[in-house]
């Protein structure tokens, strides 16, 4: 009897089925069945790779254009070109809204709480807005699509509180604004979800977060305590609603238990908030 040939991507499996496009020897677990034969991954017509990860990405994304993503892009950019038309600098960190949004600890513990969720609607300028809301929409919309309307905006708000909640404990003295805290939170939840099973971004949520978190070291000037902050909400947020592993975040299965759980996260983002600023009351 003649000698089995070997996988030519598994060589300690043996296997009689040859590709009939390029001839080589493929076990079970590399064929493609299709209309002109058996084939090997290398000629079967899929996406491998990086390729297979952007079109998962846009097959999730494609179902669902996004709606509440893209408001929220439109609130904030809508804000800081109403700072400008208010006479603040283009790098935002001037004028009314500005003054009476961005988030700074002694306003803070004086009673401005709503400054926990405003400043994560302010920018300091447009490449702050423009990078942001690139990242907003690139991972945004394919969680929204997952998660649905509701669970997704209440993941981006109680994202941006634990944000500013970070941003406190690190530095409570320092003017902080941005969407980064949010956004770090959508990023923690694919993290989480990916880790569940569910690759809402195609597998590379981890690899989204190894290099955001290197610029977030690297670059004076960002705060390292909001984004911390941000992804740690997201990633608890995805924990609750699957109530640990043990069921599904979609969508599908809003209930009021899941809205009391982010709401929740929320509350105790504002509780660790006061104690960290009590001191400046």
């Amino acid at each position: 009897m003649a000698e089995l040939m070997r996988c030519y991507r598994h060589p300690d499996r043996e296997t009689g089925v040859s590709c009939s496009e390029c001839g080589r020897p493929i076990c079970p677990d590399c064929m493609t069945f299709g209309p002109v034969g058996i084939r090997c991954p290398d000629h079967s017509g899929k996406a491998r790779g990086a390729a297979k990860v952007v079109q998962n990405v846009q097959r999730s994304t494609s179902r669902n254009p996004g709606i509440v993503t893209m408001t929220l892009i439109g609130i904030n950019v809508g804000i800081y070109f109403l700072q400008l038309a208010g006479g603040a600098p283009i790098t935002g960190n001037g004028g009314w809204i500005y003054l009476h949004g961005v988030l700074f600890g002694p306003l803070v513990a004086q009673g401005d709480w709503y400054r926990l969720l405003s400043a994560a609607f302010l920018h300091y300028g447009p490449i702050h807005l423009g990078m942001n809301m690139l990242a907003l929409w690139w991972i945004g919309r394919p969680l929204e699509n997952y998660l649905g309307p509701v669970r997704y905006l209440l993941l981006y708000l109680v994202s941006g509180i634990a944000g500013s909640a970070g941003a406190l404990i690190a530095n409570p003295t320092v003017p902080s604004a941005g969407a980064s805290g949010a956004i770090f939170g959508i990023l923690g939840a694919a993290i989480v979800l990916e880790r569940q099973g569910n690759y809402v971004l195609g597998g590379s949520a981890l690899t989204l977060l190894i290099v955001n978190i290197a610029f977030t070291f690297a670059v004076p000037g960002i705060s390292i305590g909001g984004h911390l902050g941000g992804l740690a909400a997201g990633a608890l947020s995805i924990l609750v609603l699957s109530r640990f592993g043990k069921g599904s975040a979609a969508y599908s299965r809003i209930d009021v238990l899941s809205i009391a759980s982010m709401l929740a996260i929320g509350l105790l983002s504002v509780a660790v908030a006061y104690w960290k600023v009590r001191g400046y009351a």
